[in-house]
């Protein structure tokens, strides 16, 4: 069952430590591979071949050590997870990513911990007021991040990237209410549901799954499948189970900074003086959140 006990999803742990870490950096490289998938495959194909892939390997494994098949139940859950977070979630990011840039659609999904705190609110679960803060100075940072950017997407990429931002925060929240498998058949079965759903909205818009694809965009399809699916996914599917949404969303304040590192580091490029100030803000942020949450335990 993905509900746990209060007490259980406040205790700080290695295991989460080590889960927040992985979903951080692991997520916040995966802009730059979706953005080099693109120029190989078609949008929505490519995230079906994605997460059936990593949904397939992880589930036989899991079979394979004894793990029970899931309920009907809970097939049921994983697929309105995945749905909601997945095709709706990432979809939505990818879609956009073919007229906008990686800074706006990294700003977008900066919302994801505003809206989750918002959405766990009206069940009752408000931050509190040391984690509004942090996310008030979360989200600064990241505007200031991207001044120098290109703001002037259209508007439906825009409209994508906020409804993706929303349905990412509501998954994260409902799926604790939900009759769920537990651990990495949690993520297997979203996985596998969330390829199905993405073949079949592939098929209805015509993609042509007749593909020349150059190796880079077979390196990027490898990496989003193996480090972004596989290994951070399934990272997250544990944090959402284990910790408060306010915490289990922060990684959308580190993602973006790890976008801007890896171009200095591996594209030459050069990061402004307001832009050292961003990166501050955030991770001040980010601080200020796991601080809070951790206060009110």
């Amino acid at each position: 069952m993905s509900t746990q006990a209060p007490s259980r999803r406040n205790e700080p742990s290695a295991t989460a430590i080590l889960a927040m870490a992985t979903v951080y950096f692991v997520w916040g490289s995966t802009y730059l591979a979706i953005h080099f998938a693109l120029q190989g495959f078609p949008p929505l194909f490519f995230p079906g071949l994605r997460f059936s892939i990593a949904g397939a390997i992880l589930y036989t494994v899991l079979r394979l050590r004894g793990r029970p098949a899931p309920s009907a139940r809970q097939w049921a859950g994983t697929a309105l997870i995945g749905l909601l977070m997945l095709c709706f979630g990432n979809g939505g990011v990818v879609l956009a990513q073919q007229s906008v840039g990686s800074g706006l659609a990294a700003t977008a999904v900066a919302t994801v911990p505003l809206w989750a705190s918002l959405i766990a609110g009206l069940g009752g679960e408000w931050p509190g007021r040391f984690q509004w803060i942090g996310l008030a100075l979360g989200f600064g940072g990241i505007v200031l991040l991207n001044l120098g950017g290109d703001f002037a997407a259209n508007p439906v990429s825009a409209g994508l990237l906020m409804f993706a931002s929303v349905s990412w925060a509501f998954g994260t929240v409902y799926s604790r209410r939900l009759a769920l498998p537990g651990g990495l058949m949690n993520s297997a079965c979203q996985m596998l549901c969330a390829g199905l759903l993405f073949f079949i909205g592939s098929a209805a818009r015509g993609e042509s799954w007749r593909l020349d694809v150059s190796p880079q965009a077979l390196l990027a399809l490898a990496y989003l499948t193996v480090f972004g699916s596989l290994v951070a996914y399934s990272a997250y599917v544990y944090l959402m189970q284990n910790v408060a949404p306010a915490l289990t969303t922060s990684y959308a304040y580190v993602n973006p900074v790890v976008a801007v590192l890896l171009g200095v580091s591996f594209a030459g490029e050069v990061i402004l003086p307001n832009e050292w100030i961003a990166i501050g803000c955030v991770l001040s942020g980010v601080v200020m959140i796991v601080l809070g949450w951790r206060r009110s335990t």
